[in-house]
C-alpha cells in the first residue's frame, strides 16, 4: 500500500497538474511549495523520534513523498521524468523493505520495536544486508537507486527555478539518514539479545519481492542513465514542456504543426489534434468541459486558435 498508493497518488496529480491545468502554473505552485517543505520536514523529525520499524518507515515515507513533489513543482520534462524514475525505484526499495519486516518474529508475532532488532547482523547476517541495503537507499546514499532518484529530482527542481526548496530537501535528507544509519547500527553493532527474534523462512513470494527489490535497487543505482532516458520517453507526452499562454495561444509541438491546414472560414473551428493541450482563450470562453478533449479528434471550441497562428 505505501508504494501502489503513492504511485498512483502521484501519477493522477500529474495528469491534472500538466495536463488539465498547465495554464494555471502560477496559481498551483505556490500551494505545492509549501505541500512539499511541511512533507519533507514534517516527516523527517516525526520518522526520528519513532521506535516501531513500520512506523519509522511509514512516517518517513512523508518526507518522500515531498521530494517527489520537489519534481513535479519543477514543471519541466525532466521534472515528469524524474518523478517517473523515483515513483520506480521507491516502489521496489519499499515493497522490499516491508518484506523483510515480515521474516523478523517473536513469540506475539512480527517484531517492530526496534529494540528487537538489535544484534540481527549477527543472528541473521544475509537479512540484516539485505534490510540495510534498502535503508540505505532510503537515505539516498551513492550506488543505490534512492541516490539516483534524489539526484534527478532535486536537479530538476533546481533547473525549474524551485532551488530553496532542494535546499530543504538536503536538509530533509540529512535527518532522514540519520534514523536509517542508526537502525543499521543497532543492527550490527549491537549484542543480540537472549530472548531476541527469530527469522521466518520466507515464502517463495516474498523471496522473489525481496530479491527483485535488491537487484533493482543496485542497478538503478549504478547504471540509472538507461533507466531516466526510458522515463524521460515515457513521460515525453506530457504537456510540462509546451506551456500554454496566457493570450489565447495554443501552442503545438513542431511534428504535429504540418498537421494544420490553412485557416477556416470565419465561423469555423479548427482541428484539435494536440493530446491534452489547453487553449486557455478556450477555457475562459467556452468553460473547461469543452475546451479540454485529450484523446480526441474533435474540433477544437476555440476560434481565437486560428487567429493566433
Amino acid at each position: 500500500m505505501a508504494a501502489a498508493t503513492k504511485v498512483a497518488a502521484f501519477g493522477a496529480l500529474l495528469r491534472v497538474l500538466y495536463v488539465v491545468l498547465p495554464g494555471l502554473r502560477w496559481d498551483w505552485r505556490p500551494v505545492m511549495w509549501g505541500v512539499a517543505i511541511v512533507t519533507m520536514l514534517g516527516g523527517a523529525i516525526v520518522a526520528i523520534t519513532q521506535t516501531d520499524i513500520k512506523r519509522l518507515l511509514a512516517y518517513s515515507s512523508i518526507a518522500h513523498a515531498g521530494f517527489i513533489l520537489a519534481g513535479v513543482i519543477a514543471t519541466t520534462p525532466d521534472g515528469v521524468s524524474s518523478v517517473l524514475f523515483y515513483l520506480a525505484a521507491y516502489s521496489f526499495v519499499t515493497i522490499g523493505a516491508f518484506a523483510v519486516v515480515t521474516l523478523v518474529r517473536d513469540a506475539g508475532g512480527e517484531a517492530t520495536h526496534l529494540s528487537k532488532w538489535a544484534g540481527l547482523g549477527r543472528r541473521s547476517p544475509l537479512v540484516a544486508a539485505v534490510f540495510a541495503v534498502f535503508l540505505l537507499a532510503f537515505a539516498g546514499i551513492p550506488l543505490t537507486s534512492g541516490f539516483a532518484g534524489k539526484f534527478a529530482v532535486f536537479k530538476a527542481a533546481a533547473e525549474g527555478g524551485a532551488a530553496p526548496l532542494v535546499v530543504v530537501g538536503v536538509i530533509s535528507s540529512a535527518v532522514a539518514a540519520f534514523f536509517y544509519i542508526r537502525v543499521i547500527v543497532l543492527m550490527f553493532f549491537s549484542e543480540p539479545r537472549p530472548e531476541g527474534p527469530t527469522v521466518a523462512v520466507p515464502s517463495p513470494l516474498t523471496m522473489t519481492a525481496i530479491a527483485v527489490g535488491v537487484a533493482v535497487t543496485l542497478v538503478l543505482g549504478v547504471a540509472p542513465q538507461y533507466f531516466l532516458d526510458l522515463a524521460s520517453q515515457a513521460g515525453g507526452s506530457s504537456c510540462a514542456d509546451r506551456p500554454v499562454r496566457a493570450t489565447g495561444r495554443l501552442r503545438r509541438p513542431l511534428a504535429l504543426r504540418a498537421r494544420a491546414t490553412d485557416p477556416a472560414p470565419s465561423g469555423e473551428l479548427g482541428p484539435w489534434c494536440v493530446r491534452g493541450l489547453v487553449c486557455s482563450g478556450g477555457l475562459v470562453r467556452y468553460g473547461l468541459s469543452r475546451a479540454v478533449r485529450p484523446w480526441s479528434r474533435g474540433r477544437c471550441p476555440c476560434p481565437q486558435w486560428w487567429r493566433s497562428r
